[in-house]
């Protein structure tokens, strides 16, 4: 993002081998931030993220967890410390889709989607804390959805977890504010990724039909929302949630 300086800094994207991930990951290697680019399965995915990145002659390594697990985080952010330094950015972006309506909902999948996207977001952000206490900055970025503040049918496991991750967001930001570190959420609407190709074309009409702007978004109109809060322009923002979607919510 033009005019945003994050040089010296030291940035984690979780979920980054995606496309809303890998947008975000080369958005702030862009601005200047030594990005770690983490995946949960796709480390083919992660890779071609990091090459891109320097290939544009950025720096960046690639860690891989289950974000659910208290052990793989403590892992992969000491591969992180161990590589580029203190985490100076955590951008939670890690997330799962088990859709289906309640009455037939398993409850591993409840509880799958919950560990990943909620208690991830919560493992991840305990341990960057740790860093950014001690240096007194900091910038957390939490990936929400519209369907965290709307409701979506049929996602009653996504939807409680990107709801959580609202919540969370403003008891964090609250905890953390006076250390000048900044805790924010941005809630992508309709935006083509691997996550929504499984939706069919019927779907994806109708979710086209609810948005004003009349089409879906890119990854890339995502990224600079993210780099925005992370950069110093945005020190007096904390504890928000910022919707990028089209206009379908409006508040």
């Amino acid at each position: 993002m033009q005019g945003v300086d994050l040089r010296g800094k030291v940035a984690l994207v979780t979920g980054g081998s995606g496309a809303i991930g890998g947008a975000i990951c080369e958005a702030l290697a862009r601005a200047g931030a030594a990005v770690a680019v983490h995946y949960g399965s796709n480390r083919d995915g992660a890779l071609r993220v990091a090459d891109r990145i320097r290939g544009e002659g950025g720096r960046a390594v690639v860690v891989g967890g289950d974000v659910a697990s208290e052990q793989d985080v403590e892992r992969f952010f000491r591969e992180v410390r161990e590589q580029l330094g203190r985490v100076d950015i955590l951008v939670n972006n890690a997330g799962t889709l088990r859709d289906g309506l309640v009455v037939r909902m398993r409850l591993e999948d409840w509880r799958r989607v919950l560990d990943t996207n909620l208690t991830g977001t919560f493992l991840c952000t305990r341990e960057a804390l740790r860093d950014m206490l001690r240096a007194r900055w900091g910038r957390v970025v939490n990936v929400t959805s519209v369907v965290g503040l709307v409701g979506n049918a049929g996602q009653a496991n996504y939807v409680a977890a990107k709801a959580g991750i609202v919540g969370f967001t403003k008891a964090v930001a609250r905890e953390v504010a006076s250390r000048n570190i900044t805790v924010n959420a941005i809630a992508p609407g309709y935006v083509h990724s691997r996550m929504t190709e499984t939706l069919d074309e019927d779907q994806r009409r109708w979710l086209t039909s609810q948005i004003p702007m009349g089409r879906t978004g890119t990854p890339g109109e995502i990224a600079p929302a993210v780099v925005f809060l992370c950069s110093e322009q945005a020190a007096y923002i904390t504890g928000q949630v910022l919707n990028v979607d089209g206009g379908m919510v409006m508040k």
